[in-house]
Formats: C-alpha cells, sequence, structure tokens
C-alpha cells in the first residue's frame, strides 16, 4: 500500500493533521491506521452493567476513533498556558494563533458556542486572592465544554467528513514497527487486530499520533530506532471527589479552576486537572490490563459531586530513563490491592493513619459516583513523596476552597498520565529519522484535547 501522507493514531493530533491537509491540498492521498474502531462502534459495556469489563483487544474508553477524547467530558482549554510545552518549541504567539484557529474548527463541527470562564471578574479576582495567599498559582483558561456525549457526536461528524473527503481509515490495525532503510522511515508494518499477517504501507511522510495509549509503544521505538528524545515528565497523583456544594462557588465563577503549586518540603509541581462539576469518576483500562481512574462530566447528566485530579510531576535524570514504567509499576500495586479495580479512601482516614471501609463509605455525606471502586488504603502503594506532596496540597486548596480538606472528601487511585520520553524535534516536527514525525501526546509536547488538535493543524500546514 501506498499513501502520501500516513497517520498512525486517529486522536485529536491525526484528525486535524487530516483536517488541515484537506483543506489546504486535496491531491494528496491521506491514510489513517487505527487500532480501535469507528466512533458509531464505540460502545462502553460498563454504561450498562455497571462494572469494568476490561474489554479485548482494546478498551472503548481509550482506544478508537477520537482516542480518549470522546468519552471525555470534552473540555477544550482555549490557553496555550495549558496543555504541554508546544510554546517552547514554536513560540507562545504561534500556538495561541492555532488554538484559536483549531477550536473555530471545532465550532464549525458543532461545538457549543458557549466559553466557561470568561466574565465573572470580580469573583476570579478574589477567589485569585485566596489562592496567592495559600501559595498557589490560579491560571487563566477559559473552558469550551462539549461534555461526552456531545463530543461524540462531533466527532462523529469529523469521521464522516474525513471520510466523504476522501480520507482512507484502516479500524482495527495495529502498528507494529516502522520500516527504515538509512535512517529514513519509509513506512510502517502494521497488522489486523487478531490477526497475525503482517502488511507494509509506504509513505515519504509518516505521523504517528499515538496518544497516551500508545506513549509505552512509541517509547520502545525510540529505543530501537535511536529516535532522539529526552526522560519525559510522568504525572502522578489521585482523583478527589467530594460535595458540589463545596466546589459551587469556584464551578459557577471558572467551570474549572487550574491551580498549580510547589508544596514544602518537596517543592515538586503539583497542580489540578481535568475538573468535572457535577460529574462522574470513571475507571480506564490500558493493553495491559492496567486499571486507572479518570473523570467524565456530561452536559445534560448531573451527579451530586465534583470530581478533579490532583497531580504530582516527576521528571527523572540519568541514569533512570522509564518514567512509564515506574508509573505502571504504582499503578499494578495499587490494582493488585484494590483486586483489579479503583481504590478509594476519605481523606481523614489517611489522616488518621488508617484503611476505609465500605460501611464507612455508606454512612458518609460523600458517595462515590465510581460504583465499583474498592474501599481501602490507596497510601499503602502510592510513593512517600507523592503522597505527602497531595496532602500539603490538599490543605493548601483548603484556603482557596473551604471545606475541600473534608474528612470525608474523597480519593481515588491511581490517577496516572502517560507522557511518553518527549521526542527532539524541530520547528517543522520532524525527529532525527528522515520522513518520521510525531505528535500529540504520545511525543510528550501536549497534554489534551486542544493543544494536541492544534499540533495536529500545524503538521497539516506544514506537509500540504
Amino acid at each position: 500500500m501506498n499513501c502520501d501522507a500516513l497517520i498512525v493514531g486517529s486522536g485529536p493530533a491525526g484528525i486535524f493533521t487530516a483536517l488541515e491537509l484537506i483543506r489546504l491540498n486535496r491531491k494528496k492521498k491521506i491514510l489513517i491506521i487505527e487500532k480501535g474502531r469507528p466512533i458509531e462502534k464505540r460502545v462502553c459495556p460498563k454504561i450498562k452493567s455497571r462494572m469494568c469489563m476490561n474489554c479485548r483487544p482494546f478498551g472503548h474508553i481509550t482506544s478508537c476513533f477520537s482516542g480518549a477524547g470522546a468519552f471525555s467530558d470534552g473540555k477544550l482549554s482555549l490557553s496555550c498556558e495549558v496543555g504541554g510545552d508546544l510554546p517552547d518549541l514554536i513560540g507562545r504567539q504561534a500556538v495561541q494563533e492555532l488554538i484559536n484557529y483549531t477550536d473555530s474548527i471545532y465550532l464549525e463541527f458543532g461545538a457549543v458556542r458557549n466559553v466557561e470562564g470568561l466574565d465573572k471578574f470580580e469573583e476570579t479576582k478574589d477567589i485569585r486572592r485566596r489562592a496567592i495567599k495559600a501559595g498557589l498559582r490560579l491560571v487563566d483558561c477559559p473552558i469550551r465544554h462539549l461534555g461526552t456525549e456531545k463530543a461524540q457526536e462531533l466527532y462523529r461528524n469529523i469521521q464522516r467528513y474525513l471520510s466523504e473527503q476522501g480520507v482512507e481509515f484502516l479500524f482495527e490495525t495495529e502498528c507494529v514497527n516502522l520500516i527504515l532503510e538509512q535512517n529514513v522511515c519509509k513506512g510502517v508494518r502494521a497488522h489486523r487486530v487478531g490477526e497475525g499477517e503482517y502488511f507494509e504501507i509506504f509513505s515519504p511522510s509518516t505521523i504517528v499520533a499515538a496518544g497516551r495509549r500508545g506513549a509505552e509503544w512509541l517509547e520502545g521505538i525510540c529505543r530501537q530506532y535511536d529516535v532522539l528524545h529526552e526522560a519525559g515528565v510522568v504525572d502522578i497523583g489521585v482523583r478527589v471527589e467530594i460535595r458540589n456544594e463545596v466546589m459551587e462557588e469556584v464551578n459557577k465563577t471558572l467551570y474549572e479552576s487550574k491551580l498549580i503549586g510547589y508544596p514544602r518540603p518537596f517543592k515538586d509541581k503539583v497542580r489540578t486537572f481535568c475538573q468535572n462539576p457535577g460529574g462522574f469518576v470513571s475507571q480506564e483500562n490500558y493493553d495491559n490490563a492496567l486499571a486507572v481512574v479518570n473523570g467524565h462530566s456530561y452536559k445534560e447528566t448531573k451527579s451530586a459531586n465534583p470530581n478533579l485530579a490532583i497531580l504530582c510531576s516527576h521528571k527523572f535524570s540519568e541514569p533512570f530513563n522509564q518514567p512509564i514504567s515506574y508509573a505502571q509499576k504504582i499503578g499494578e500495586l495499587t490494582n493488585m490491592l484494590g483486586n483489579g479495580h479503583i481504590l478509594v479512601q476519605r481523606y481523614g482516614d489517611i489522616l488518621d493513619g488508617k484503611r476505609t471501609w465500605q460501611d464507612e463509605l455508606e454512612r458518609s455525606n460523600v458517595r462515590p459516583s465510581l460504583e465499583d471502586a474498592v474501599a481501602g488504603d490507596i497510601t499503602s502503594a502510592m510513593p512517600y513523596r507523592t503522597m505527602i506532596n497531595v496532602i500539603n496540597f490538599i490543605e493548601a486548596l483548603d484556603l482557596v476552597v473551604p471545606g475541600f480538606a473534608s474528612a470525608e472528601t474523597l480519593l481515588y487511585s491511581p490517577e496516572l498520565k502517560f507522557y511518553s520520553n518527549r521526542i527532539k524535534l524541530n520547528e517543522r516536527l520532524e525527529t532525527n529519522i528522515g520522513g518520521l514525525h510525531c505528535l500529540g501526546d504520545s511525543s510528550g509536547w501536549t497534554r489534551g484535547l486542544m493543544m494536541a488538535s492544534a499540533m495536529g493543524a500545524l503538521m497539516g500546514r506544514i506537509l500540504s
């Protein structure tokens, strides 16, 4: 098989590469390989069973067209301050212009017009004042909230448009390896999921946009072919769930309050992430059966609890260069304690040095929205450094949001964000291997829907 542009992965980065290529050069033959299924066949059985079924050969939450985006709460962060390190590569102004442009495309395909966090200036000033007093930084970031169910509709529209414009998809097809000749990438070797027969696809431009799900695979590719990269950051933390009443003021003002701190004694970067007012805590499963916690927020259906992640960034130096494996080991240990399920513990029990029991959860004001989470002791698996960072950050956050550090506040684990070791790229998003480009979260340069989408749009312009 031959094509002009070969895209590995149909998450936001891959999607917007194809969209921009179509708009600028309709003559190019574009082929997208996706391990999962088209979006209309993404059906998570947990919606009916209420239990994670650990789907094989791929999970419908993190794989398939649109990547994890279609089944997340679909928040588009409209500031270059949020979403990764792409500004370090091409400059802040260029990234902000790309975000504005990419946002306009999302609007074309059905994104909601309303933007959260733009109009309540005095209320925001008061929240910022409390954050400064607590030693935290409030990041201004307008949010366009799609909602989980609306995001699926939007990406279905995009998938249909790409197909109508001649983009070819190979769904349920796994990229196994690259084809290299004299330090130039000529294409990839792939096979249908569940089948052993391999075939080759050749292209002058191979774009790897494998998402967080493909970060470990890309890390192996980098080691195998000496793709220049550096040890990246891995985020380890918890998902916190509280009552709506506690977060009501902040949620009405900002929708998502992005707060960053460097708590003592380690002064590591700790931040809030993916805040879901009236949302639902969820479980995601990776190919290696690792279960991690996440959060969703629907546009129409609401719960009594908001949830958000508190993430501690770990950056390793020589000689260690396997941050993804490090985080996986923590996740595996936590899964073992929960018998394959997500662990949940009350904050007060953590401070008291005791595990949480199921009957204690049933008596609490805060009832878990993740019904099959197992009450237990997350501190038995969480590294000391990470746990201390999380506790001290929660205590600081309580000064901004009184009641956040309540004894009944729920902490779920493991919350892990896998980012590939950061690939060394130039401004044309080229690696040291000719014909090979890396994009999105798997490249280590972005973290989230909007920045990955913007990077894809840039790739499309470069290739056109």
